[in-house]
């Protein structure tokens, strides 16, 4: 049987990441996809709202992590440790900089996954939900 979905007015939301602390946004970033900002938040439904980030390329961190953080993959083989720098990912692949941040902050559930699909990086300033009408995210 499936549940009923939340019959609520979807947001579009954008947020510029530009001199952003990572962990910090992407706590935002995670309450907001989930709905925990809606008094009508219902842990098991889709209540959260839609996400546009900008300038993921310039996001930052505290401390020494731009040189010390490491990522690691690991494929299941042996030998089959990868292992990316942040500073090295921030060049060229900062979208899973910031997704990963975010799944991170999630629960680990199947709804998660479905909810990580209404987050939409850019690298740069532009972006393709201009006919959109996006608020800004408030900052705590």
């Amino acid at each position: 049987m499936k549940k009923k979905q939340n019959n609520q007015k979807e947001y579009w939301y954008i947020i510029d990441l530009k001199n952003k602390i990572l962990g910090r946004s992407a706590v935002r970033i995670a309450t907001v996809l989930q709905g925990k900002h809606k008094p009508t938040y219902t842990p098991y439904l889709e209540s959260g709202d839609m996400i546009v980030v900008v300038n993921a390329s310039k996001v930052k961190v505290s401390g020494k992590k731009e040189e010390s953080k490491k990522y690691l993959n690991y494929s299941g083989y042996p030998g089959g440790l990868k292992e990316r720098k942040f500073k090295d990912l921030k060049i060229t692949q900062p979208k899973v900089l910031i997704r990963r941040a975010v799944l991170g902050m999630m629960p680990k559930n199947k709804l998660s996954k479905k909810l990580i699909k209404n987050l939409y990086i850019f690298s740069g300033e532009e972006h393709s939900f201009t006919d959109k009408e996006l608020k800004a995210i408030k900052e705590n």
